[in-house]
């Protein structure tokens, strides 16, 4: 029999410092009654975890808030993510336009351009020069067949031979050349091509 009584008291304790090992939550109703129990309030509001063995106090509301947070961040960089690959690819789409506009002019004007005056800059293999304004390859697109334009104007360009982005164009302003036949080249700012 005290064998029996002995295996009760310790699976009790056992119990007992199980549940205390794994701690006790302060929980406070909507009327601002308190309880203690072993398992997490219903609520978070207002809700404490105690660790037993350290005598630490976690505010659940607060790491609710915490997670709440986080997971708030993670939705609006996942969003912004979105947001900059459809606007990349409404770019990618606007300079595919600009180009094939290009070679529309090209073929319709044959005696004006060579058949590769103005060559389309493709995003996936552009130059090293175009690559550093690769998120302005709509508007390159665009001023190159103007500066095309611009020098058949002058009475001095025959044909355009080619037409390119130039090594002289800077983050804010966008210069381009344009070899003729004439052997005579033009260089034109984005500013004056605008005019």
């Amino acid at each position: 029999m005290k064998l029996v009584q002995s295996l009760i008291v310790l699976m009790a304790i056992t119990s007992f410092s199980s549940t205390l090992l794994a701690g006790v939550f302060k929980c406070a109703d909507d009327q601002g009654n308190t309880s203690y129990q072993s398992s997490p309030c219903a609520k978070e509001s207002g809700a404490q975890k105690i660790d037993t063995r350290t005598g630490g106090v976690t505010d659940l509301s607060i790491e609710q808030k915490k997670k709440e947070a986080a997971l708030n961040r993670t939705k609006q960089q996942k969003a912004e993510e979105q947001k900059m690959k459809a606007l990349l690819a409404q770019r990618k789409k606007e300079a595919q336009e600009q180009s094939a506009l290009n070679q529309q002019l090209i073929k319709a004007n044959p005696k004006q351009y060579s058949a590769f005056a103005i060559p389309p800059y493709q995003t996936g293999k552009l130059s090293t020069l175009v690559t550093r304004f690769k998120d302005r390859l709509p508007e390159i697109e665009k001023y190159r067949r103007l500066a095309a334009q611009k020098a058949l104007a002058t009475g001095e360009c025959g044909r355009v031979e080619v037409d390119e982005l130039s090594n002289k164009s800077k983050p804010t302003l966008l210069v381009f050349s344009v070899d003729c036949s004439s052997a005579k080249t033009f260089y034109f700012n984005e500013t004056e091509l605008l005019k």
